[in-house]
């Protein structure tokens, strides 16, 4: 009997514990800043330590040292596109942002090894993907949290921004707007491509829709794109739904031949079976 209450006051003492973790505001709380500039999209997340009365660059952010550039797990940035800073080039993708402050000019390092943090022990020149110097620029008040911005936006870049204590520290971006804008506009313009005119005739036979349209849209993407085997597969399939046999074998006939090429032996399977079907009726 005394160890069944002992197992029972165990297991409320246990549940207890689990349910009444104590919830406290984090020193440096976790930020995320998802911010598009012209048409990329960037996100940054990072903590943000306070100054509590605490110098900061030259004391706690020692000068000519790599520091983390915030608190907690490393600051981590994203871009979805290839960006330019300085005329180079960085590859979209994530990075952590390190610094190496100075009174006269900071280092600002995007490190292909984003997890983890803090600074890492084993520092690897070859995960820089990019280096920049930047110049401190003293600010008129005081910041007392660590605060990263993206300033100045056009539709063409923006500045990534890190103030904190007095410093305002700045990298300038560009973003490849024009490019993509461009690229929109001429594939927009040029019309429906070959596989938007596939897709949607294998949509409207494999639903039950209107046939002759499907044909339609077939005859396009096999117009378009005249060695494309399996559009013409589609193409049989779409004329042995409106009775035209004869035709639906010529098309599955082709399509046999570009997956016999193209060394598909599935898809040179399913035409001759079409085909001895179509042909028996």
């Amino acid at each position: 009997m005394i160890k069944k209450i002992s197992l029972l006051v165990l297991v409320f003492a246990t549940a207890f514990s689990l349910e009444a973790q104590v919830q406290t505001p984090a020193p440096s709380p976790y930020s995320k800043v998802k911010q598009t500039v012209g048409l990329t999209d960037v996100v940054l997340e990072y903590s943000r330590p306070s100054m509590k009365g605490r110098k900061i660059f030259g004391g706690l952010v020692p000068y000519d040292t790599m520091w983390r550039t915030g608190a907690n797990a490393r600051t981590k940035i994203t871009f979805d596109d290839d960006i330019i800073i300085n005329g180079d080039t960085l590859k979209k993708g994530t990075y952590a942002i390190f610094t190496k402050p100075k009174a006269e000019a900071w280092k600002v390092y995007f490190y292909t090894d984003h997890a983890g943090g803090g600074v890492p022990n084993d520092w690897s020149d070859a995960k820089v993907a990019l280096t920049v110097t930047a110049q401190p620029q003293e600010m008129p008040m005081p910041i007392q949290t660590f605060t990263m911005t993206f300033d100045d936006l056009t539709d063409e870049g923006a500045t990534l921004g890190m103030l904190w204590e007095n410093t305002y520290v700045g990298v300038p971006f560009k973003v490849p707007t024009d490019a993509k804008a461009t690229e929109s506009i001429t594939k927009l313009m040029a019309g429906p491509s070959a596989n938007d005119y596939y897709n949607s005739a294998g949509y409207y036979r494999r639903t039950g829709k209107d046939l002759n349209q499907a044909l339609t849209w077939i005859n396009k993407a096999v117009t378009i794109n005249e060695k494309a085997w399996w559009m013409k597969r589609e193409k049989a399939l779409i004329l042995a739904g409106l009775g035209k046999k004869k035709e639906a074998i010529a098309a599955a006939t082709e399509s046999m031949k570009g997956a016999e090429a193209a060394g598909n032996a599935n898809w040179v399977e399913m035409n001759k079976k079409s085909i001895a079907e179509w042909s028996a009726k």
